[in-house]
């Protein structure tokens, strides 16, 4: 009778390894399972799980021998029809036994509510090329001083001052938090209707917020550089009493009732909240329930990237710095294309409780600003150990304003702008060329199936009630996560052993302290990600547009490039984009706003 037991739990034990790798499959036999089905193939089976047919019932049980032909066509869509009929047999009434009530159970528990706001994975990814280094704790940053400053007489001109700029005239009371913050909320009403980078303007929290940062000034109480400084939200982030819509129809009334950490974080330094700002739905691309968001320096383009709002509000002055994130390029592209300064952070530096969540081992949050040195400034405030976020960590970072770039050694890759090549030179920095060599042919792959299946499993139930007929942007989202259905669990976790060697490649021929590179290259952008490396987006320039008007037009297409460090070294990418910052005014230019028509003349 043991062991007959025995001889029981082994099969079952055998039937979850054969399985593991094909829960997605086992998910769909179990829909399948709910109606009654005809042997009639297995694309025919879901066409009527799809439309809700009924037919003919087919027992996966081991006394009929047609459940396994399920299985078997099914193996052919994931490259791994190499079992003979009793082993598919032994599958497929192993998913109906042990699987099916396993996925179901989990499905239940942690997958029946979309956004993956709660239950993590417990794979923590951590970006760190140094794991066994006992963590420092990193000092805050020592801002450069701009005393002196005198307030502008037109509320323009304040719109494009930095932070530090902005901070020293409340500071010395040139202007009140309520000044500034309404010169912002105003801006924001004026050029929202061409540009669709709002969502919500959230001017009653704004005005509370700048009251008390002036009652706080008047007792004698200073925060620091943000005290009083109006910013806007990616709308992924979530803000009590405000919605969160995540850019979906799906979800354009929802409320959270959750304080983000990176809110929490700016509270505390004193900002002002006067917006919540475009993300494209589920933070893919610039498409949003509302519209789509546009490039200020050229109305005629969009503004690419999930962080639209941030890019396009920050590039149009409608705030002086915003907040938005990337999982795949989000931060990056935008940023290139709306002409900003950005910074891509280390993973893990910026906490990312009450965020939307695509990928926990790949979401990062950072900062769109006016220049580098803005950057560091919010870098400084965002940045710590997220208590809710298991994959934030405390990452040591010594402090930009401090770093001697001539003892750095910087690389170029063959597409980085050589104005910023020769800029550091200029100013001592050892300049090299230079290409990071790497064997991993799959990287733009490893970063889709990263990607695409932890979106999925956050947003299972969405697209299991069929939400994803209804998407803004039927190429998008809804295709990736449907081909995500067909990624084994197999292979999935080798795709994180590739990532694996990927990170230890890259680490080998990281041989200089930076190099400069295009900044949207999609095949950097996907290993930088998958790294966990920091990248800042600096300005380098402009160009006519193609399609311009036979009388003229303001209108511009930026340049930009990319500064890149490793993990860790978000400080030396932002030293080196501030030393070419200092002797270039690119990222001070304005665009043309207030003339946007597609015959605007110059």
């Amino acid at each position: 009778m043991l062991q007959d037991r025995c001889r029981t739990l082994m099969k079952r034990v055998m039937f979850f390894v054969a399985f593991f790798g094909l829960m997605t499959l086992a998910s769909l036999i179990s829909s399948l399972s709910k109606h009654q089905v005809d042997a009639v193939g297995f694309c025919e089976a879901v066409k009527m799980e799809r439309g809700g047919l009924a037919t003919k019932n087919v027992s996966l049980s081991p006394d009929d021998d047609r459940g396994y032909s399920f299985v078997k066509e099914a193996m052919k869509l994931i490259d791994a029809d190499f079992f003979d009929d009793s082993k598919l047999q032994e599958m497929a009434d192993g998913a109906k036994e042990f699987n099916i009530p396993v996925i179901r159970e989990n499905r239940k528990m942690i997958a029946s509510v979309n956004r993956g706001l709660h239950d993590p994975s417990a794979l923590v990814f951590n970006s760190s090329w140094e794991i066994n280094k006992a963590t420092e704790h990193s000092e805050n940053f020592k801002y450069p001083s701009v005393s002196g400053f005198q307030r502008p007489k037109k509320e323009e001109d304040i719109a494009f001052m930095t932070i530090l700029e902005l901070g020293e005239l409340v500071r010395t009371k040139q202007i009140t938090s309520r000044e500034l913050t309404d010169i912002f909320l105003k801006r924001l009403k004026r050029y929202n209707h061409g540009l669709e980078a709002v969502i919500s303007i959230t001017e009653e929290l704004a005005f509370e917020q700048a009251k008390k940062a002036d009652d706080l000034l008047d007792q004698g109480v200073y925060l620091g550089p943000l005290h009083g400084i109006p910013y806007g939200l990616k709308d992924i982030i979530s803000v009590p009493g405000y919605k969160t819509t995540w850019g979906s129809k799906h979800f354009k009334d929802q409320v959270l009732d959750i304080e983000a950490w990176v809110y929490k974080r700016l509270c505390n330094a004193g900002a002002v909240l006067v917006a919540k700002l475009v993300t494209g739905s589920l933070a893919y691309d610039d498409i949003w329930f509302g519209g789509r968001t546009r490039n200020p320096w050229n109305i005629e383009e969009f503004s690419t990237g999930s962080s639209a709002g941030p890019a396009a509000s920050t590039s149009a002055a409608l705030v002086p710095f915003a907040i938005g994130s990337e999982t795949a390029g989000s931060i990056t592209y935008p940023a290139a294309r709306c002409g900003v300064t950005a910074l891509r952070p280390t993973f893990g530096t910026v906490g990312r409780t009450g965020c939307m969540s695509i990928s926990e081992s790949l979401d990062k949050l950072g900062p769109f600003c006016r220049s580098a040195v803005d950057c560091a400034v919010i870098l400084d405030a965002i940045r710590g150990k997220d208590p809710d976020d298991i994959s934030s960590r405390e990452v040591f970072l010594e402090d930009p304003f401090s770093v001697d770039i001539t003892k750095l050694t910087v690389g170029y890759i063959e597409d980085a702008q050589m104005e910023v090549v020769h800029v550091l030179a200029s100013k001592g920095v050892t300049v090299i060329p230079f290409k990071l060599n790497y064997t991993v042919e799959s990287v733009q792959g490893i970063l889709n199936f990263t990607m695409d299946v932890d979106m999925l499993s956050h947003f299972d139930e969405w697209q299991r009630v069929g939400l994803d007929n209804t998407y803004e942007a039927q190429d998008q989202w809804p295709v990736e996560l449907r081909r995500a259905r067909l990624v084994p669990a197999v292979d999935y976790v080798q795709a994180q052993r590739a990532r694996g060697r990927l990170i230890r490649e890259v680490r080998a021929g990281f041989t200089v302290d930076a190099f400069i590179a295009n900044a949207t290259d999609w095949e950097r952008v996907c290993m930088g990600n998958l790294v966990g490396m920091p990248v800042v987006v600096v300005p380098t320039g402009f160009k006519n547009v193609t399609d311009s008007p036979a009388n003229g037009t303001r209108r511009k297409t930026t340049i930009t490039t990319g500064i890149y460090a490793p993990p860790d070294r978000d400080h030396i990418a932002l030293a080196l984009a501030m030393a070419y910052q200092s002797v270039t005014n690119h990222h001070k230019e304005r665009p043309p706003i207030d003339n946007v028509g597609a015959r605007d003349g110059s």
